[in-house]
């Protein structure tokens, strides 16, 4: 399958995934974790109760809505819930009461900046209730009285995630995180799943006997990765070696980098190597962060972790709106996103510290890799070669040589793969367990 197909793939996940009502937890949420289940069966339940510590934090109730709406005295409904399930507040608390008008306006969210659109709003840990319409809507609403309905639950259940270990002959994992708590929106958040998915996938395919280990998790922001660190933090700490948090990675206005606490480790030169020549990329440092690099960065915690997005969350106009749809998350983007951490995941399994195996110069003309007439502009198509075996010295990682030669990541692998084909290199590991 190439990127393009694959790309057009992952789109049908995600529109056939688009209608779920997800939270942080839920029945959609665990229906969105079986459809990735059924892709790659390795993922395997996690479960938290209700109540449950998990460090500073709480399990909170679980919450479940069947519909919600409200209905003019004149039979007239706005904000239905079965149209869109952003029109409700997420997390709500049941409500089935008659107001006024003027006594909605404190339970009607909208975004006046924005007025064509329904903003996406939640409250998790404080109950109440509301309802998200365009600001437009809201302001041509007829006055009058109005059956304020949502038939919502908040009880004791469960949170629940997913992970998934493929062992390599490394106890050393690459780390890929998504989240699956937003509901319908393309880019925030099933463009980040989907993608997960179809890298897991193709490590199996591709690597069915992997050098490094890799490890895939999928679960809601914030409270799930939090949960998740609760239970698996010091397996984590001593295992990571890399680590991805997946999250807007759909479109196809930029690529985008939130470094990782200080932004200098191996995760970070990594996804500069792979964005590197690619068009319209932007780094954030840590301060601009705002995703599960938060937790899984955090003081004691320590992973090495950056997060990848195409347009950064909070940074499109459609962020957080009904408007963040298909029109944002495309095959192409998708695809585009793909490549990205597929060169990673090529890069890691070829040994990231490569190192010539002759010393000083080797011979390249006797192995056809070097041009055997000698003029003008003769070396230009052997540069990068060249460049890289002189840095190929088993302590400079493939995503340095990238920096350093200043020429992407699929540039250096190609050459890494000739030489290596010529067994002019080895392929390094640093720290090998």
């Amino acid at each position: 399958m190439d990127n393009a197909e694959l790309g057009e793939e992952m789109l049908q996940w995600a529109k056939e995934l688009f209608p779920y009502c997800r939270s942080i937890t839920g029945g959609g949420t665990r229906r969105t974790l079986e459809y990735f289940q059924n892709i790659n069966p390795e993922f395997e339940f996690i479960t938290f109760k209700t109540g449950e510590t998990v460090f500073d934090w709480d399990i909170p109730k679980e919450w479940n809505i069947n519909d919600a709406y409200l209905e003019h005295e004149s039979g007239k409904r706005f904000a239905e819930f079965g149209k869109n399930n952003l029109h409700v507040l997420n997390y709500a608390s049941p409500i089935d009461q008659v107001f006024k008008l003027e006594d909605l306006s404190d339970n009607i969210y909208t975004i006046p900046e924005q007025p064509g659109v329904v903003p996406y709003v939640t409250s998790y840990y404080s109950e109440r209730w509301g309802f998200c319409m365009s600001h437009e809507e809201k302001c041509n609403l007829p006055e009058g009285n109005y059956r304020a309905f949502i038939d919502s639950t908040l009880a004791d259940g469960t949170l629940n995630l997913t992970h998934a270990v493929l062992k390599g002959a490394s106890s050393q994992e690459i780390f890929f995180s998504s989240n699956v708590c937003h509901p319908s929106m393309a880019n925030n958040e099933l463009s980040g799943p989907v993608l997960l998915s179809a890298l897991m996938r193709y490590v199996k395919q591709q690597y069915p006997e992997p050098n490094f280990s890799y490890r895939f998790v999928l679960l809601p922001e914030t409270i799930g990765s939090i949960a998740y660190l609760s239970r698996y933090h010091q397996i984590l700490k001593s295992k990571v070696y890399c680590g991805f948090n997946l999250s807007c990675v759909g479109d196809e206005r930029a690529y985008s980098q939130v470094q990782s606490r200080f932004g200098n480790s191996l995760v970070d030169k990594a996804l500069q190597a792979a964005l590197r020549g690619r068009e319209n990329v932007k780094t954030y440092t840590f301060l601009g962060r705002g995703s599960d690099e938060t937790r899984y960065c955090a003081p004691g915690i320590d992973l090495p972790v950056c997060t990848f997005s195409r347009s950064k969350f909070g940074e499109y106009p459609e962020y957080h709106t009904d408007a963040d749809n298909f029109d944002v998350v495309t095959a192409k983007g998708l695809a585009g996103s793909f490549e990205v951490m597929k060169n990673i995941i090529d890069a890691f399994e070829m040994g990231e510290y490569p190192k010539v195996r002759v010393l000083c110069e080797p011979q390249l003309g006797k192995r056809g890799l070097y041009p055997t007439v000698s003029r003008r502009g003769s070396t230009a198509s052997v540069e990068a070669r060249m460049d890289f075996l002189s840095y190929a010295d088993g302590a400079t990682s493939i995503f340095e040589i990238s920096e350093i030669t200043d020429r992407p990541l699929d540039v250096i692998i190609d050459e890494y793969r000739i030489l290596s084909d010529a067994e002019l290199v080895e392929s390094g590991r640093s720290n090998p367990a």
